[in-house]
Parts: C-alpha cells; sequence; structure tokens
C-alpha cells in the first residue's frame, strides 16, 4: 500500500508512519499502532511522543521494532498530563484492546494503594485490596518505591499506631519508647489529639498539588510563628516526601462510576471535539470528532451534543463540559427530549482538581487534532482570504514574521518565523542578535536591521523571497520596514499586525484593516505573529540568563573563574573595581604590579562602555520608537517637516486655506 505525498512521488507506508511520528507533540502520553485493519497491534507511553515514535525510524532497528514496523498501517495518540497518567492509561487500554505485540499486563487494582482504616483510632497501610467499608483510599500508584519512601517518612514524622488490630494493653509497645507512637492501645492519646495526625496526612495525600503545598507551607509558617516548631517540622518533612507522589491522578478513580469529559478547539470554521470516556471509574480512551461550523463558541457544545448523543442508550449518569450560556437548554434537551437522568455539570477552577485536570487533558487533545488538520490541508482558505484582503498578487505561501525582544534595551533580539502553507517552517527559523541598538530602545531601528540584513543576504544568495512579510506592531514598523525593502529595491507586500485590537496595517495607510474575530485570514496572521513573539522571547531570555551568570570580570585579562571570585569578594562591583589602585589589585591577586595595572586598565574601559550604554539608554527612553504614542507622534512631526518643506516651495493658497478653516 502507498500513499502520495505532496511531490507527487508515491511514499512507502513505513515514509508515512514516520512522518506521522516527526509531527507528534512534545508531551506525554499514549500511542497506539494500528494494522491495515484498524486493529491495535501495540500500545505504548512516553514520556515525550515525538521522542519516542521517531526511535522507531532511528538507528539501528530490533528485530521486535522492525517486525511491528512492517505490520502497521497509522500511528494514534492520546495526550495526558504526565507520564504517570499514560502509565495507567497505557494499562487500561492494554486490557481493553489485548494488543498482539504487548505483554499483558495485571489488573490495574495490582498497582498498590494507601488505605486509612475508619476507626476511632484510624491505621495507614499500603494495600491491593480496596474495600467498601468505609475506610478512606488513595492512589493507585505504580511507583511502589516512592510509595514504600512516603510511608516510612510518614511514620518517621506523626506517632500514629503502627500494629494491625489495636488491642487494649496495659504497658506500651516498643514503638511508644522510640516515639513513633503515642500508644492509643494504652489511653495515652485522645480520639480527638490522634485524629489532627490523620488529617494532616489526609491533606498531604488530598490535593497533591499546589494548592495543598501552598496551602501546608502557610500553615507550617503559622506553627513556626506560634513557636510550635515540632509541627512546622513536621509539615516541613511531610511536604518533602510529598513530592514523591505529586502527580495528579485523571485516567483511574476509586469511583466505579461512568461519565463523558466534552471539550474542543477551533481555529476559524474548523473544531474538533474530544471526548474523554471514564467507565467504571477508568479512562479506556478519547475519541476525536471533527467538524466544521461557523458558530459562536458558546454554541458549540449544544450543537455537538445534539449530534453525540443521538442515542440515549450512550448516555452516562454525569457529563462534563467548558463554561457555556446554553447549560439550561442542554439540561433541559436531555431531561425532555432525550428523557434521560443525567447531570450536566460545567466545569470551572474551583472544582475538583481531578475534573478540572481531565477536561483540561481533553481541550489539549482537540487543539492538537486541529493542529494535524491544519496541517494536513495546508490552511489553503486562510491564504486565499489573506490574498483578497490584502490585494495580494499571488497566494501567500511563503509568510515571514518579525518581532523584536529586549529588556530596557539590553539584550535586544529580532526573530524571524517561516510559515509554508500556512503552517510553522522551524527549519526556516532564525534570530538576529542586533547590533545596531544594544543599549538603545529603538524599535523602528531594531526593525530596520533585522529586516536589512535578512533581505540582503537572501538578494546576495538569490535564494527565494518570502510572498508576504508580517510585522509584530502597527503603522511606524510597517513603514521602516518598507523604507529598507525599497532601499534594497524589493517588491515584497508588507503587513503589520497591531496586538490591541488586532488590527491590519499596510504601507502609507494609517487606517487599519479590520477582520471578523473568526476570519481564517485573520487567525493565521495571529498565529504567524504569535509565534514570532515567542521565539524572540525565548531567546532574550537564553541570553539574560547567560549574562547573569558570568562574572564581567572574566572578561578581565588573565582572570579565570578562581582569580573572577577573589575580585568579586574584594571589589564587589566592576564599578568599585575600576576606581581602586594597582596595589589594592596585585595585593588581591598575588600578582605584579604590570599585570595588575592591565587588569585595571581593562576594567575602566569595561566601566565606560557599560556607562555609555546606559546614558544611550536613558536618552533612547524618550526618542520614537518605545510606544505606539510616541511612533504617532513621530510621525506627525515627520508630516508637518514634509508640509513645511513643500510649502516653501509653493507659496500656500490663503483662500483655500480660510475656506478650510470655516
Amino acid at each position: 500500500m502507498t500513499a502520495k505525498t505532496t511531490g507527487g512521488n508515491p511514499a512507502t507506508i513505513r515514509e508515512v508512519l514516520h512522518e506521522t511520528a516527526l509531527k507528534a507533540p512534545q508531551s506525554s502520553g499514549v500511542y497506539l499502532w494500528r494494522n491495515a485493519e484498524n486493529t491495535v497491534i501495540y500500545v505504548g507511553k512516553a514520556k515525550i511522543l515525538k521522542s519516542r515514535l521517531s526511535s522507531y525510524f532511528s538507528g539501528q532497528q530490533s528485530v521486535k521494532t522492525r517486525l511491528l514496523i512492517s505490520h502497521a498501517n497509522s500511528i494514534e495518540y492520546i495526550t495526558t498530563a504526565n507520564e504517570y497518567e499514560a502509565l495507567l492509561l497505557e494499562n487500561n487500554l492494554i486490557k481493553k484492546y489485548n494488543p498482539r505485540y504487548n505483554i499483558c499486563l495485571k489488573d490495574g487494582k495490582s498497582y498498590p494503594v494507601l488505605r486509612i482504616t475508619n476507626e476511632d483510632y484510624p491505621k495507614i497501610f499500603k494495600t491491593r485490596r480496596i474495600l467498601q467499608d468505609g475506610s478512606t483510599y488513595f492512589g493507585p500508584f505504580p511507583d511502589v518505591t516512592a510509595l514504600e519512601t512516603f510511608l516510612e517518612t510518614i511514620f518517621k514524622l506523626y506517632p500514629i499506631r503502627h500494629c494491625r488490630t489495636l488491642r487494649k494493653r496495659d504497658t506500651p509497645c516498643l514503638y511508644y519508647h522510640m516515639k513513633q507512637c503515642r500508644a492509643p492501645c494504652c489511653g495515652k492519646i485522645s480520639k480527638e489529639s490522634y485524629n489532627l495526625y490523620i488529617g494532616e496526612i489526609k491533606r498531604l495525600l488530598e490535593g497533591k498539588g499546589e494548592e495543598t503545598v501552598a496551602a501546608l507551607n502557610a500553615e507550617m509558617k503559622a506553627a513556626a510563628a506560634a513557636l510550635d516548631f515540632e509541627k512546622a517540622a513536621r509539615l516541613r518533612d511531610g511536604i518533602k516526601a510529598l513530592m514523591v507522589l505529586q502527580n495528579q491522578n485523571i485516567v483511574e478513580s476509586f469511583e466505579a462510576d461512568d461519565r463523558d469529559y466534552i471539550a474542543y478547539h477551533s481555529e476559524g470554521e474548523l473544531v474538533s471535539f474530544t471526548v474523554l470516556k471514564i467507565r467504571q471509574g477508568k479512562l479506556l480512551g478519547r475519541e476525536n470528532y471533527r467538524a466544521e461550523s461557523l458558530n459562536d463558541d458558546d454554541d458549540l457544545i449544544a450543537e455537538f451534543m445534539a449530534v453525540f448523543y443521538d442515542d440515549a442508550v450512550n448516555i452516562p449518569p454525569q457529563i462534563y463540559i467548558p463554561a457555556t450560556e446554553e447549560f439550561d437548554h442542554i439540561a433541559r434537551w436531555l431531561h425532555e427530549e432525550k428523557k434521560a437522568t443525567s447531570q450536566v455539570i460545567m466545569v470551572s477552577s474551583h472544582d475538583l482538581p481531578r475534573d478540572v485536570a481531565a477536561l483540561q487533558m481533553a481541550k489539549q487533545n482537540a487543539k492538537e487534532d486541529i493542529v494535524r488538520r491544519l496541517r494536513d490541508r495546508g490552511d489553503i482558505p486562510a491564504m486565499e482570504e489573506l490574498k483578497l484582503k490584502l490585494g495580494l498578487d499571488t497566494l501567500p505561501i511563503r509568510i515571514e514574521g518579525f518581532d523584536i525582544a529586549h529588556i530596557g534595551g539590553k539584550w535586544p533580539v529580532a526573530s524571524l518565523i517561516s510559515f509554508y502553507n500556512g503552517n510553522p517552517d522551524k527549519k526556516n527559523y532564525r534570530y538576529f542578535r542586533l547590533k545596531t541598538t544594544d543599549g538603545l530602545i529603538d524599535d523602528f531601528a531594531s526593525m530596520k536591521e533585522a529586516v536589512s540584513r535578512r533581505y540582503t543576504r537572501l538578494l546576495n544568495e538569490q535564494t527565494d523571497l518570502p510572498d508576504l512579510i508580517l510585522i509584530d506592531g502597527g503603522i511606524g514598523q510597517v513603514n521602516a520596514v518598507e523604507e529598507i525593502l525599497n532601499s534594497l529595491g524589493l517588491d515584497i507586500p508588507v503587513a503589520g499586525l497591531a496586538k490591541r485590537d488586532e488590527e491590519i496595517y499596510l504601507p502609507g495607510n494609517s487606517t487599519p484593516i479590520c477582520l471578523p474575530k473568526r476570519s481564517d485570514a485573520l487567525r493565521l496572521l495571529q498565529r504567524v505573529r504569535d509565534e514570532t513573539h515567542r521565539f524572540a522571547t525565548s531567546r532574550n531570555q537564553r541570553l539574560r540568563t547567560k549574562e547573569n551568570t558570568q562574572s564581567i570580570f572574566l572578561e578581565l585579562p588573565g582572570v579565570g573563574e578562581k582569580r573572577a571570585l577573589q575580585l568579586q569578594r574584594q571589589f564587589m562591583t566592576l564599578e568599585a573595581l575600576a576606581a581602586a589602585e594597582e596595589s589594592a589589585i596585585a595585593q588581591c591577586l598575588h600578582v605584579k604590579a604590570a599585570e595588575a595595572a592591565d587588569i585595571l586598565l581593562k576594567a575602566r574601559d569595561l566601566n565606560a562602555q557599560r556607562k555609555e550604554k546606559k546614558d544611550l539608554q536613558r536618552l533612547s527612553l524618550g526618542a520614537a520608537g518605545t510606544t505606539k504614542e510616541k511612533a504617532a507622534e513621530a510621525s506627525y512631526i515627520a508630516d508637518l517637516a514634509s508640509q513645511a518643506l513643500a510649502a516653501a516651495e509653493t507659496p500656500p493658497d490663503y483662500g483655500s486655506l480660510a475656506e478650510s478653516k470655516d
């Protein structure tokens, strides 16, 4: 069997599978290999889906890997929030599909859980049996070693019972004398005091997220402030022990109920819905549904549910959906039209962490499906609309976007990203470490430098030019880029997308183009703009990190890490070093006067350079290009100057001036 590629040449199934692997997301999840009959033949989990799937097609492959690929016809994947969820979901899917090339795992309940018994003086222990006796369970926990470490820490921190059965005793056991139990068997602790310890342990386990840790930290600080240092230390160590069990579990629970989680993601008229099906307390997989709709976002869930739940038999007792104003209509429709007693629940950030995480997982899978759809179809409708709205001569197959990132004029970076056929073309991403505006705040000059360097090089290399250039900014930035292109003799369409109102600016026209919110063309421009911003900011952050972690003293002659540390301890700053005496430097480093003089000379030179940059930066704060308002003011002044020059050459018509004044 073969599939066609964009070039028209037939591609083998292996090549198609390899391409699918390369386009997988950089997130954890579970992947399924299917054969030509669409039967699942292998289920695997991955910390990073793209890396794991790509590894099947790189290097020397084992016999079993070659066998798997030879029988495979397609790959699909389900993204999860973390590797822990992927492990549990893999277990569920293997039991559901019984794939040919998987080792059948044991039942999910073979994973150990923590049980807190329903007694006056509860006991906490690890078990693999779940009894409906009122006990509280936490888990399951695939990492048995981490669970045992956590339990050991709990027994060291909290003086709770270790015995399996609590019997009345006259004398306490050895654990009491080791201060690891308060001897409830001998009546040495009240029920209320004992259950305070159990309450703390439950709070450690219940949330297992940032909110729980924050609350426990606050409780720890409050205990320390009240001079209850024993409790503060106990909570501190309990938080550390909690780190080994911090992954939230949304793919399996002890509530053996059936429920659906429905979420969606839309781009233009494209909408993808994802349904996570929980059956008997286990996530058995997800289903993606593709549609095209021009409805408002708030109407999409209702529209989908009316079609999806056509058969009342398939409606589960609980349906979880994102917030929508159509909630009342949905609930009424299920009750009156489908005669269903199901409960529809809108999930908000204040609901159970399990439900919030599950809906987020569904939304992420829907978004990933939209990305695949856009990649497959090439986003032709958006490019066609762009051509029409911007008056382009050709379809904008290749779009290049620019953005500037800096912090107060420091570490200025320009990003260049490329979109081909409406999708990111990351092999053609570039960044420019700007030279002319280092230390200055001048977005116009920065944009001019980046564009000049980019297209001068393309001209010299005689490489294909883009069909459209998108600038992150307004009319000022667009005119600056147009000026550079004209000086290079290039006729490339330029557009700017302003963040505030998502207005599109063209060169020489201060009246923006406003497109509808659901416009395909606007969506494509927003994707390009957002990607340029992400790429520029990430590079700027790396430069800041590098400079902030590298000592300026290392730039001095004959100074390595050891000497740099000595200078930093003695003089603290470059300014202090530049103002020091040669003898002080020589004494600090135990070097000769000539070497100390070289170090001092270089230090003064570096300090002068830094001072000059700061002065330029201070002056540039009042220059045009820093804000939209200043850019508009600069444009206004430039227009006035042009009018003045024109007036000097041509005497004014006072009649027309009087007319306009009236």
